[in-house]
């Protein structure tokens, strides 16, 4: 597989695919092929995206996850601090997707710090990452790298200078380059959190595969779909259920599948 000359998000739909079939063929759980332990108990975050202030309130006051992942990285950014302020009994996650240049990085670490923000993904540019050290101080907040992040040799470049590493299949190309990621990291005692973009069950199921290499996850994809394409994954609020059926990969919903007119 490392030799194909193909795009990330293709070769983890062809690593995917092998996978399922491999699975379906020995009737046995896709992870055992991968030979990785089980899943355990997988609870995921929940995204609200860039808003404004009061919209923003609202989401997090409505939802029913205890688990929530903010976008920050705009001129709401200090906004979004005195709303977090505001509101208990829940655990945040801060992905700011690049968004800061060095200096604000370090105020929004500090102050997102001080009110025991679990994660943030990203602070700044790739460009920037040897000062994560700094930026970070005395605050106990995760610092994770995402963009940037691809192979295990981006992963060795960076190891250094974060806390920990967001792995995205659509990135990484798949199980494969994904699994070594996740084991360097480990070995070298970082934080291992599995996150996905907008994607169905299908897509997601890679990771959930992987749910014993990870500590954090942030795999809402289908939970932002208005339908999910596929059966094998259910979502309790945040929690994720491994169907019992899973060998083979998650099943087409029939609603999706093609409709064939037989001659009669």
């Amino acid at each position: 597989m490392d030799t194909l000359k193909i795009n990330p998000v293709t070769r983890a739909g062809v690593v995917t695919a092998l996978l399922h079939k491999l699975s379906g063929d020995n009737h046995c759980f896709p992870w055992q092929v991968l030979r990785i332990d089980p899943p355990g108990r997988i609870r995921t975050s929940f995204t609200v995206s860039i808003d404004d202030p009061a919209r923003t309130w609202e989401q997090i006051k409505l939802s029913p996850c205890p688990l929530i992942k903010l976008k920050m990285g705009s001129e709401h950014d200090d906004d979004i601090i005195a709303v977090l302020k505001k509101i208990t009994g829940k655990v945040f996650r801060i992905d700011a997707n690049g968004g800061w240049e060095p200096a604000k990085a370090e105020k929004m670490i500090f102050e997102l710090g001080r009110l025991n923000v679990e994660i943030i993904e990203q602070p700044t540019g790739v460009e920037y990452i040897n000062e994560w050290p700094h930026l970070k101080g005395r605050a106990k907040t995760c610092l994770m790298v995402d963009e940037g992040l691809f192979t295990v040799d981006d992963y060795e470049r960076f190891c250094d200078c974060v806390d920990g590493v967001n792995i995205k299949m659509a990135k990484s190309g798949g199980v494969i380059e994904a699994a070594r990621i996740a084991r360097r990291a480990r070995k070298n005692k970082k934080k291992v959190m599995f996150g996905c973009m907008v994607e169905s069950s299908v897509a997601i199921a890679q990771s959930v595969y992987m749910a014993a290499l990870g500590d954090y996850f942030d795999l809402d994809g289908p939970l932002l779909l208005k339908n999910d394409t596929a059966e094998g994954l259910l979502y309790n609020n945040t929690e994720i259920i491994v169907d019992e059926n899973i060998i083979g990969g998650p099943k087409l919903k029939k609603e999706f599948m093609p409709e064939h007119e037989v001659d009669e």
